[in-house]
């Protein structure tokens, strides 16, 4: 069965709290989600083409862990977490399943083996691990 992904988008306009979003985000947030999500992959990004905007994607086993993490109190909790600590964050959040679902990325979100964006590289999911990069 193919894996299953959730893509969380934030667009965070105002420039002077981006660095205290990142680390937010890196150190708190992600990793409660890979623990509460119980997924095995997540990675997270800034855009090249508009630094406000910040995607992070979790990769689960299956659609049917997806569709339960969806209907659970987890992702709630991290929602209310994130409203909480970010209200004026602007997110979006999609689901999907099989292996072309990471190619919806535009490559503008890719990043290179350092942890560096670059538009010319694409990091498939299946070379990601359970961390975040960030520029």
């Amino acid at each position: 069965m193919p894996s299953a992904f959730f893509v969380v988008r934030a667009t965070v306009t105002d420039a002077s709290k981006r660095a205290a979003f990142d680390t937010w985000y890196e150190t708190a947030h992600l990793p409660d989600a890979v623990t509460a999500f119980g997924v095995a992959k997540a990675w997270r990004f800034w855009s090249l083409d508009d630094p406000s905007l910040h995607q992070a994607m979790y990769q689960f086993d299956d659609e049917a862990k997806l569709a339960a993490m969806l209907r659970g109190d987890a992702l709630k909790k991290l929602v209310a977490d994130l409203n909480r600590d970010w209200p004026d964050v602007k997110r979006a959040r999609d689901a999907g399943a099989g292996a072309g679902v990471c190619e919806v990325v535009p490559v503008a979100f890719a990043t290179n083996l350092n942890g560096r964006f670059s538009r010319s590289s694409y990091r498939r999911p299946d070379t990601c691990s359970a961390s975040s990069t960030r520029a």
